[in-house]
């Protein structure tokens, strides 16, 4: 894994000076959206606005209760299934992806769709046909039953394999153990990634990386960020859902690298006061799918308990931005074109 991220400039070494305020806040940046989430969010608002309610979503758009809320008050449906939207209807693909059996299935049914894949994850799609068309064994990296490894693992599932758990490395069977190579989900921990990579090198020597990092530049930043912060903090909090892999992996990180507690919010309301107690110093950061209002919400309330003091911890300024799905592109064209 290399430590640069594309689209990023580094900040250098982010320097926290001891404070004499009894409270205080280290505000993580980077945190919150990333690129492939702001894109797929207004992908659906641009949906709502051109074709008008309901426009239907498979799955989550992406991992945050607030956005699917908001979006649901304006007319997106939620499925779970392609089979669950109305023929000739439009719906829209999540930022995690989908596999190529989703999208045939989505023309038999004469679907109108806006595919608001992550660009990040589609390059991982893009691997897996890669290795798979040189007939390569594919272990793909990942968390069994998320959204983003069935689509991913959808793209040839009788070469790729799922390794989770540090157990799934003894049950990996290949064929030739001189054409395998790893991949992994975008949003995974590095350092655990990293340590099931030499569990399965163990195995097998000649194991090939990716062409590039799969784990995308803002799951690296975000991470990087909270290791500066969470040696100096007695509590870590994190905001993001339940269901977000990357906001779950802020947590782990947070208490590896030093942080004597750390807790996963949806919301500042979520907050335990009892966890407050002997707190001096909270790091707060917010996971790629999590929309900044919420953490200037969690501000305020803690603010309101005293701790008024922010120090903003940067370790990278984000810089990359990706186009709208092309389906909207061709969509809004014209429009552009008259003004």
């Amino acid at each position: 894994m290399t430590s640069a991220s594309p689209g990023t400039e580094p900040a250098g070494t982010p320097t926290i000076t001891r404070s004499g305020a009894a409270k205080r806040v280290l505000l993580a940046k980077p945190r919150g959206y990333c690129a492939g989430v702001d894109r797929a969010v207004v992908a659906v608002e641009k949906a709502l606005e051109l074709y008008g309610p309901p426009v239907y979503v498979r799955k989550e758009i992406v991992h945050n209760r607030h956005v699917v809320e908001t979006l649901r008050e304006r007319g997106v449906i939620f499925v779970d299934e392609t089979s669950e939207v109305p023929e000739g209807a439009l719906v829209v693909f999540s930022a995690h992806g989908v596999s190529p059996a989703v999208h045939a299935e989505a023309a038999d049914r004469n679907l109108r769709t806006i595919d608001a894949t992550c660009p990040l994850v589609t390059k991982v799609h893009k691997e897996v046909n890669r290795f798979a068309k040189d007939d390569y064994d594919i272990l793909l990296i990942g968390h069994e039953g998320h959204e983003e490894v069935e689509g991913t693992a959808g793209e040839a599932p009788d070469k790729v394999q799922l390794v989770d758990k540090p157990e799934d490395v003894d049950k990996v069977d290949v064929r030739d153990p001189s054409k395998v190579i790893w991949l992994s989900q975008t949003t995974l921990s590095v350092d655990e990634t990293m340590e099931r990579v030499d569990q399965l090198r163990d195995r097998f020597p000649t194991l090939a990386d990716p062409p590039s990092d799969d784990i995308c530049y803002a799951t690296t930043n975000r991470q990087v960020a909270v290791k500066a912060m969470a040696p100096e903090c007695d509590l870590v909090l994190v905001v993001g859902s339940k269901n977000s892999s990357n906001s779950k992996r802020l947590v782990e990180v947070a208490l590896k690298a030093g942080a004597s507690a750390s807790h996963l919010i949806d919301f500042a309301s979520e907050v335990d006061e009892s966890w407050l107690e002997g707190v001096s110093t909270v790091g707060v950061t917010s996971g790629a799918s999590v929309p900044d209002v919420l953490v200037m919400d969690l501000l305020k309330w803690l603010a309101e308990r005293g701790y008024g003091q922010v120090d903003e911890v940067t370790t990278a300024n984000e810089k990359i931005a990706f186009a709208l799905p092309k389906e909207l592109r061709k969509a809004v064209k014209p429009e552009s074109a008259e003004s």
